[in-house]
């Protein structure tokens, strides 16, 4: 993945450091904690690999970090595991320090009443 000339300019060395598969797959799947993906919808989301995307998803369930059924995969809801995980704090702290500290209450303060479109087709 590339970057803008600008961006590269004004940014740290720290924070141009990628973060590993397992770790972009994680914060993905807790970016989107309400949902469970298909790995190859992750792999199209996050622009990996589809078989890097299955090994990290692999590698995260035997740590207890997500959770498989089927042929979706969730995030853990067991907080005090993915605080517990080290690369889960260093993608926190990248993604707050570039995009800012998110706040749950401002963001449900501004969310719609009813629900997305496409959850009415699931059911």
């Amino acid at each position: 993945m590339s970057i803008d000339r600008e961006t590269f300019e004004i940014t740290s060395e720290d924070e141009l450091t990628e973060l590993s598969v397992p770790d972009q797959v994680l914060g993905f799947l807790v970016a989107h904690e309400d949902r469970a993906f298909e790995a190859r919808e992750i792999a199209t989301r996050t622009e990996l690999d589809e078989g890097t995307v299955s090994t990290a998803l692999t590698r995260l369930k035997s740590r207890g970090l997500v959770e498989h059924k089927a042929t979706y995969w969730a995030a853990t809801t067991d907080d005090d595991r993915l605080q517990s995980y080290s690369g889960y704090g260093r993608a926190t702290a990248l993604f707050n320090e570039q995009l800012g500290r998110e706040s749950k209450d401002n963001w449900k303060e501004h969310a719609p009443e009813e629900p997305h479109p496409s959850l009415e087709d699931a059911e």
